[in-house]
């Protein structure tokens, strides 16, 4: 039987509420199981931790605090910007949008719309929350070098050669 180690994708279903018991995701819900490379990051570093070991079939419940899940809110990551970086006509509260930060895409939320500055959160949005999965492991299966070379499980039948990067002689 296969158990989750580095190099392998993982396929699981999920529940995630937060601390409050209010659902925030439920993959059996969308009909969609996650699947991710463990050992590479693709999911918050407590998950991975909680499931290192665990075997097919495994059923377990998990319960991160912020710093273990997406990490303390950030009063620093809250700042104005020009209202001319949104290219939205009806810019409101509320409203999110991904963009390319420093350290690769982040969400923005926006707080406050001004005339002509919004205040804006770049905290991720679960940051600050305690959170509680649910977790189903349904497969566990060793990853390709294609999968390994782009750090993420791919789609069946991606060739290897297509992901890496090829030096010119």
């Amino acid at each position: 039987m296969s158990h989750i180690a580095p190099q392998r994708v993982v396929t699981l279903h999920y529940v995630l509420e937060a601390a409050d018991g209010q659902v925030l995701d439920d993959s059996r819900a969308r009909q969609q199981p996650l699947e991710y490379l463990h050992g590479h990051d693709n999911i918050v570093a407590g998950l991975e931790r909680a499931l290192a070991g665990q075997a097919e079939g495994a059923t377990l419940s998990v319960t991160l605090l912020p710093a273990e899940a997406y990490g303390l809110r950030d009063e620093a990551l809250v700042q104005e910007v020009a209202r001319s970086a949104f290219p939205v006509p009806d810019l409101a509260p509320g409203m999110r949008f991904q963009t390319q930060g420093d350290a690769g895409p982040q969400v923005v939320t926006v707080l406050e719309v001004g005339e002509s500055r919004v205040r804006i959160d770049t905290n991720h949005p679960l940051a600050g929350e305690t959170l509680r999965y649910r977790l189903e492991v349904l497969s566990i299966r060793e990853a390709t070098r294609a999968e390994l070379a782009k750090g993420h499980p791919l789609p069946p039948g991606t060739e290897a050669s297509s992901v890496e990067d090829r030096k010119v002689l």
